[in-house]
């Protein structure tokens, strides 16, 4: 069974940084493609980022410029810097396999002066 654990969310002023963390576990993590999620206040959960087990990134028009997916297969765990961070950027955040899997409990982030 896929487990998902995301953390490194909080609150953070506009125009600041995080960095966001999901460790997997119950798979094979260097051959699964993955992805980020958000979903922000009463909207439905969209898609932001991926990266590929080759370590090809795609991005969403939205954040593209401002987030960074990165992967670390040693330690099975996908990374997102996220900069310049706006406040349309409030959302819990989640991260999943392609394709989708169970999904985690996500982290929330609020951008907000």
């Amino acid at each position: 069974q896929v487990q998902l654990v995301e953390s490194g969310g909080g609150l953070v002023q506009p125009g600041g940084s995080l960095r966001l963390s999901c460790v997997v576990s119950g798979t094979t993590f260097s051959n699964r493609d993955m992805a980020w999620y958000r979903q922000p206040p009463g909207k439905r959960r969209e898609f932001i980022s991926r990266i590929s087990s080759s370590n090809f990134p795609l991005y969403d028009a939205s954040v593209k410029g401002r987030f960074t997916i990165s992967r670390d297969n040693a330690e099975n765990t996908v990374y997102l810097q996220m900069n310049s961070l706006k406040p349309e950027d409030t959302a819990v955040y989640y991260c999943n396999s392609i394709p989708n899997g169970p999904w985690g409990q996500g982290t929330q982030v609020t951008v907000s002066s």
